[in-house]
């Protein structure tokens, strides 16, 4: 299982009906198989997520974040994690706002190494 305890990752691509851009950072702390993040940046004021870790290795997780509108938004996500050639980590997301909009869309992060 890999351990996101710690890393932060930024996200690399989106779509339109997304929130997070490339200047949104997501901090990642795990204990166990549950996972939690802060995040800001961009659009997002603050975000928090909770989920965790499949036995699949892949994450599950619901987010909630406060947008520069002062709109609070929230979804779920699912993650497929791959381990890139440097041995940084790279999300693919495929997520569901679970407000008024209802829509669904994909994104990718990827971990930074500060």
């Amino acid at each position: 299982m890999i351990n996101y305890n710690g890393r932060t990752f930024v996200s690399i691509e989106n779509t339109a009906n997304g929130e997070v851009s490339s200047k949104t950072t997501f901090i990642y702390k795990q204990e166990g198989n549950i996972i939690s993040a802060t995040y800001s940046g961009g659009q997002i004021v603050k975000g928090l997520l909770i989920g965790i870790v499949k036995e699949n290795g892949y994450l599950e997780f619901r987010y909630n974040h406060v947008n520069n509108r002062n709109e609070i938004r929230g979804g779920e996500c699912f993650s497929t994690p791959e381990i890139l050639a440097d041995g940084r980590i790279r999300l693919y997301e495929n997520w569901k706002w679970l407000d008024a909009e209802s829509t669904q869309g994909s994104s990718i992060i990827e971990e930074v190494v500060l």
